[in-house]
């Protein structure tokens, strides 16, 4: 059983999509500690609800990031944490803190990356005029939205639509991915390779892509 954290600074939805996957006794990982940079962040509550420990490190409580990454590195450490899950935590891991945790740190973005990195995704995606855009999970480098990708899923574009319907029907999809990638990653079955991830092929014979149908079905 693999002991993650996750870090987190809002609403925590897809916090919750990995307490409901983590929850399931076969699961081969389970939340230890979940830790937010925001006292307020409503993920703390859905953590609470579950009954996993909290803890809030506050950026604005340091003189600069490397002792606020310090703080989250001796928390983290003394939980015995083996793999970290970030799920809208929104600052910039510095390199010193990714190299630290190197291949076992893992990030979910609103993109199809490596396009559309950075904020405002959706928003850049509907004025480019993409066919398709969707989510990634990867493992994280230091560089911002970066990493050998574990899985993605691709949503079509409807030009019609605002960046908030779009961003709604892409988190759907967040939510089935991130779940899945970890359960990859903690059961062994994805390995990351230099810049790619492996995934056994009898797992995912199209390499860890997954293609919403019409309809909402998901073809594996």
């Amino acid at each position: 059983m693999l002991e993650i954290a996750v870090l987190i600074s809002g609403r925590g939805s897809n916090l919750q999509a990995l307490i409901d996957a983590c929850a399931d006794e076969e699961f081969p990982a389970r939340i230890v500690r979940v830790i937010s940079n925001k006292a307020d962040a409503y993920g703390l509550e859905r953590a609470k609800k579950a009954g996993i420990p909290t803890t809030v490190i506050s950026h604005q409580d340091y003189d600069n990031k490397e002792a606020f990454e310090d703080a989250i590195d001796q928390e983290l450490n003394a939980c015995n944490v083996k793999m970290i899950c970030l799920a809208g935590f929104m600052r910039i891991l510095d390199a010193r803190f990714v190299n630290r945790w190197k291949d076992r740190i893992i990030n979910i973005h609103p993109s199809l990356l490596p396009s559309f990195k950075g904020l405002h995704t959706h928003e850049r995606a509907l004025e480019s005029g993409v066919r398709f855009t969707g989510c990634t999970v990867h493992i994280v480098r230091p560089e911002m939205d970066d990493g050998p990708i574990i899985l993605q899923a691709a949503v079509a574009v409807n030009p019609d639509e605002t960046a908030d319907e779009l961003a709604g029907r892409i988190l759907e999809y967040e939510h089935i991915i991130y779940p899945e990638a970890l359960r990859l990653m903690a059961s062994g079955k994805a390995r990351v390779a230099g810049d790619k991830v492996i995934i056994e092929s009898a797992t995912y014979p199209d390499g860890g892509w997954i293609n919403p149908l019409p309809g909402g079905d998901i073809d594996l």
